[in-house]
């Protein structure tokens, strides 16, 4: 696994729903948190502008900035790690944080396998990423998150009210830290 100093307790993911307030978010997130760019919506040329500007700002708050994307990008543009499928990851990269995405007990195990430095588990609530789709709930969400053998970070309906309710240490939101 990398080497994580201090694995962020908070996370904003950018989205094209959140893109036009996300300068703002950055700002507000208590200093040292993290920040996951996924911006999918846009061209590599705007995308690589967009994550420069985004990525400045983020590390003027002390931010852990992630990219979702390619090892070799994240390196190319500065990116302090990488996020996606825990396939994704594989071969292990020990020079970049990596945070996998899971939905289910075989990508958690998938996680564990790949060495995994976080898991970002959802939907742990119903979320307006996925309408309709049926979310963890914090019994089954604390059963899959005691599998890992990674941190976890719920995502997914994550607000302070949530995050509250689901009382686990790290979670991440696109709309709840965005508003």
């Amino acid at each position: 696994m990398a080497k994580i100093q201090t694995l962020p307790a908070l996370w904003l993911l950018s989205d094209e729903r959140n893109d036009a307030v996300l300068d703002d978010a950055l700002v507000r997130l208590p200093r040292g948190s993290g920040f996951v760019y996924r911006h999918y919506h846009l061209g590599d040329p705007a995308r690589w502008a967009r994550f420069r500007a985004l990525r400045h700002l983020a590390k003027s708050h002390g931010h852990m900035v992630i990219l979702a994307d390619s090892a070799l990008t994240a390196r190319e543009w500065g990116a302090d790690g990488i996020y996606g499928a825990p396939r994704a990851l594989y071969p292990r990269r020990r020079d970049l944080v990596q945070l996998a995405t899971a939905h289910d007990l075989g990508e958690i195990g998938e996680a564990n396998r790949f060495g995994a430095d976080a898991v970002m588990l959802s939907p742990a609530f119903p979320t307006r990423s996925h309408p309709g789709a049926p979310s963890l709930g914090p019994a089954r969400f604390r059963l899959l998150a005691q599998r890992s053998l990674a941190p976890v970070i719920a995502l997914g309906g994550m607000t302070q009210a949530t995050a509250h309710r689901l009382d686990w240490p790290r979670w991440a939101a696109i709309d709840g830290l965005s508003k």
